[in-house]
């Protein structure tokens, strides 16, 4: 366990808006059933309309996908998707907390939210992703996780279908890596083996510890 945060695996945070269905799909279809990391995934949606977005994901990646409910905790190969009109924030247990997005901000779910209450609770275990998008959500949110010592990567301009996002969170030259979005799940892969290699028995469900088991999801 890291000193001073309760995640004791890595945690993947993927953000993006406009061409983010293309992105995720690439990106989450490459990673294995088996990664030791729990993966969250927001994308701005139309908020008075329902979101097929984790139906969609379920269908193209090996790890199991739900859209977030209030109280989900987090479980490494699971990936949980914020669902439209609600941000997804996590709590220090950690748990999942939606809140109605309502009229503001104008990102919706937000990044910066996700990211800054991701970072604040599970610090260097943070991996926080920023893919195509237009505007500068998660500009603030990567402020929050290189302070508390998590990593950032950003999807490259070239194959960015909207570089307003990846072209904000670069310009805070908080970026660790910089990549296209081919490379975007090896990298993944790569940064959660390392995060993950000093703990033993990632790749079981989380709870070695008697009284801190992390149940699966129903």
């Amino acid at each position: 366990m890291t000193a001073g945060h309760p995640v004791r695996f890595p945690v993947v945070a993927l953000v993006a808006s406009a061409g983010g269905l293309d992105a995720f799909v690439h990106v989450l279809g490459s990673l294995p059933a088996d990664l030791p990391a729990a993966v969250l995934v927001t994308q701005h949606l139309n908020p008075f309309r329902p979101s097929q977005l984790a139906a969609i994901l379920a269908e193209r990646t090996a790890l199991r996908v739900a859209e977030a409910a209030d109280g989900d905790r987090l479980v490494p190969g699971v990936a949980l998707v914020a669902p439209a009109a609600r941000h997804l924030l996590l709590t220090p247990e950690p748990r999942i907390v939606l809140v109605d997005s309502g009229a503001l901000p104008p990102a919706r779910p937000s990044a910066d939210l996700l990211l800054a209450t991701l970072a604040v609770t599970c610090g260097p275990r943070t991996l926080a992703v920023v893919l195509t998008g237009k505007g500068t959500d998660a500009q603030v949110g990567i402020r929050a996780v290189a302070r508390c010592g998590g990593t950032v990567f950003a999807q490259d301009e070239q194959t960015s279908a909207h570089f307003g996002m990846p072209g904000a969170a670069i310009a805070t030259g908080l970026v660790g890596s910089v990549l296209s979005l081919p490379e975007i799940a090896e990298a993944i892969i790569a940064h959660v083996g390392a995060s993950a290699r000093p703990d033993r028995g990632l790749a079981r469900a989380v709870g070695a510890t008697p009284g801190n088991e992390e149940p699966p999801l129903p």
